[in-house]
């Protein structure tokens, strides 16, 4: 067996696991279109989820569209959000954003990786969560959390997330790429934290390493 299939037969392993564990595991954003998702991806850099949600929800009921966000004053937009971090930042890119969305998309968010990361504030992992989520496509983007377990798995060696989610996609097949995304998240915040991981109750621990091993890890950057 070659190194590839081997990784893949450990990665199914770990797949089977995390799908007994978190059956039900999905994106905890609320969003009702893609435009939506977008801006709640934009706005969860350093903030929880929970956070991003009632920040949302006050934005979305000044600014349901992308057309309203467009015409939005920027520091009315840094009001709304000032809960997350960087809300400065997020609030000019958003405004951005919405206008570039208005003006060249008609309002509505291109399907194309490549086209939503020429967006203000929109990188290769918040590209990803848009398209995988609300589009379907199989990706595997690459947050803290998956970024972390995997290299305590040893699945993943790469210190770029994007060469880790290029080493993930070899091993992880399409129609299931998503699915591992959001259950290597939950499994990232609830059993294996940066800190402090609970090794003795992990499911994945008769394919992990890391127990035995804890060498110094690469960071996610």
């Amino acid at each position: 067996m070659s190194g590839l299939d081997s990784e893949r037969t450990r990665m199914a392993g770990v797949l089977t696991l995390l799908a007994e564990a978190y059956p039900e595991a999905k994106t905890a954003l609320v969003f009702r279109d893609p435009f939506q998702l977008l801006v709640a991806v934009m706005l969860s850099a350093r903030t929880t989820d929970a956070q991003v949600n009632q920040v949302t929800a006050d934005l979305f009921a000044h600014y349901l569209t992308a057309a309203d966000l467009a015409r939005a004053d920027v520091a009315a937009v840094e009001r709304l959000i000032a809960r997350v971090g960087l809300f400065r930042n997020k609030a000019r890119h958003l405004v951005e954003t919405a206008r570039i969305l208005s003006e060249r998309y008609g309002g509505q968010v291109p399907e194309e990786r490549t086209a939503l990361m020429t967006l203000p504030g929109v990188g290769y992992k918040t590209a990803g969560v848009v398209v995988g989520v609300f589009f379907g496509q199989p990706v595997c983007p690459v947050d803290t959390h998956v970024f972390r377990v995997t290299h305590r798995l040893g699945l993943a060696c790469a210190a770029d997330p994007v060469r880790v989610e290029e080493e993930l996609c070899a091993i992880i097949p399409e129609g299931e790429r998503m699915a591992a995304h959001h259950r290597l998240i939950t499994h990232g915040r609830a059993v294996c934290p940066a800190r402090a991981p609970r090794c003795a109750e992990c499911a994945l621990l008769p394919l992990c390493p890391y127990p035995a091993d804890h060498v110094k890890e690469v960071k996610y950057r």
